[in-house]
């Protein structure tokens, strides 16, 4: 009897393990936009485990070389403003951040963007907003 309660309770830990392997597991994120693109997944973090934020991880890439614009990846958790992660001009940029809260254990929103700098003068073109949410 006992090794049956000790089967059964293994049991459960395996596959209540396995169901939250599968809920923080990558995905898929392609953003694009004139002279901008960014290829690459997210992920949502664990609660305790680096804030419990979006974690975005790829490639950041000029593609439009001879127009002498930076591209950059902006993303903001709700409530707060806008954060650049800035690229390299005619270069593609490995990009892994994870983006958080730091008053919450748990964010629930985020929002993300590939967009190109233009300078001062003109505005930028960014790529469609794509937002995030915790389920």
């Amino acid at each position: 009897m006992r090794k049956l309660a000790t089967a059964v309770v293994a049991a459960g830990l395996f596959f209540g393990g396995m169901g939250v392997a599968v809920a923080d597991s990558w995905h898929g994120l392609t953003m694009t936009t004139t002279g901008a693109e960014f290829k690459g997944s997210y992920m949502w973090e664990p609660q305790l485990q680096k804030h419990g934020g979006l974690r975005v991880k790829g490639s950041l890439k000029d593609a439009s070389n001879d127009d002498d614009h930076n591209v950059y990846l902006r993303a903001r958790v709700k409530g707060y403003s806008w954060i650049r992660i800035k690229g390299v001009q005619k270069k593609t940029t490995p990009i892994d951040h994870t983006f958080y809260d730091g008053a919450l254990l748990l964010t629930s929103q985020v929002e993300v963007q590939t967009c190109r700098d233009r300078g001062s003068l003109r505005p930028d073109n960014c790529s469609a907003n794509k937002v995030f949410t915790r389920r």
